[in-house]
């Protein structure tokens, strides 16, 4: 039983310091005092006028009301994540962490493909009708339609450039490929390889030359010849076109790094197209590790990435923005690792 006297004295609990008293205190509007705290690049105002409302709503122990967010907010639960192609395997590994972790946020994740010459205007749709709370955008195509809109309206949807880097959005996250095709060259040298050529994705694309200049880098520093490299798309027909190219112009390379595992099974066809053999007369090294590189013919040694943690960082990312957390670019530091099968030995005398 509770007696008066010990209700009496039970304390009251401390008032919560609310939006107004941060911008009554601070000298400015309740507009101004949220749209910093949700850090809104938009915003035109002087740094010491900002720098006094983080000091002021931090003095007070200011929280935003998750509760009146909710209400203010309609949240559909649900996050969008454009690929370029479903049938990759590289991009099911990233979808699978994408979903897990977005499903531990309490999101689903609803996947579209971005062929190129698809009608955009459903997916558009899709994103400027409310229908999904973020967007992570994994699109390859360099001139995608809804970059320049993401760009424009800064203030709105939260998203975040998956695997690829736009110029000044500062929603990039990304791994090491510079780091992961140096580990390549480390690989290829320490087993007696000097001439090593790379067949690239398009160079238009900022993932392809992320990995090429990864690999030149290294061969500079070791004091190797870095200009053999072909470009050819990111596929088997591509990367088999590529090989010849480079196979043709530069017949004394000993080793050969496909910048994906598609381009890699074209590879190895470019090299019996000619009568060699891998790593009899070639060795090769593929960018990305899938399960069938056990089956190939010789078993495919790779460079794996870490693509489902990719994934799952994108989404922790797109969590932050809407939590009204800070923003900015990300990289998934570490995490890859060479796959020694059959394809590469020391080179030929």
């Amino acid at each position: 039983m509770t007696s008066e006297a010990g209700a009496g004295q039970a304390k009251a609990l401390p008032a919560r310091a609310r939006l107004v008293d941060v911008a009554k205190r601070a000298g400015v509007t309740k507009s101004v005092v949220s749209r910093i705290l949700n850090d809104d690049t938009t915003l035109r105002i002087r740094p010491e006028t900002r720098e006094r409302v983080l000091a002021v709503a931090a003095e007070l122990g200011y929280r935003p009301n998750v509760t009146a967010r909710a209400l203010s907010v309609s949240r559909t639960r649900a996050f969008a994540l454009l690929i370029p192609d479903l049938s990759n395997s590289v991009y099911a590994a990233v979808t699978r962490g994408a979903f897990r972790r977005a499903r531990d946020h309490g999101y689903v994740l609803l996947i579209a493909e971005d062929a190129a010459g698809d009608d955009d205007a459903a997916y558009a749709e899709l994103v400027t009708a409310g229908r999904v709370d973020g967007l992570l955008v994994a699109s390859s195509r360099p001139e995608h339609p809804l970059v320049e809109r993401l760009l424009a309206d800064r203030g709105g949807l939260a998203h975040v450039f998956l695997n690829r880097e736009v110029q000044g959005s500062n929603r990039n996250v990304g791994m090491d490929m510079q780091g992961a095709s140096a580990l390549v060259v480390d690989h290829l040298h320490d087993r007696g390889h000097r001439h090593i050529g790379m067949v690239t994705g398009p160079l238009d694309l900022a993932p392809a030359r992320s990995r090429l200049d990864g690999f030149q880098g290294r061969l500079r520093e070791l004091g190797l010849d870095d200009t053999a490299h072909f470009a050819g798309t990111f596929s088997e027909a591509g990367g088999c076109a590529a090989a010849h190219g480079l196979l043709d112009a530069r017949p004394e390379l000993t080793a050969l790094y496909a910048s994906t595992f598609p381009q890699a099974v074209g590879v190895m066809k470019a090299v019996r197209d000619r009568g060699w053999k891998v790593p009899a007369d070639v060795s090769l090294i593929a960018y990305d590790d899938l399960p069938m590189a056990e089956f190939l013919d010789p078993p495919l040694t790779t460079l794996a990435m870490p693509l489902a943690t990719l994934g799952a960082a994108a989404v922790d990312a797109l969590v932050d923005q809407i939590e009204g957390r800070v923003i900015g670019s990300r990289q998934v530091l570490g995490g890859y690792e060479i796959v020694e099968r059959a394809s590469v030995a020391v080179p030929r005398v």
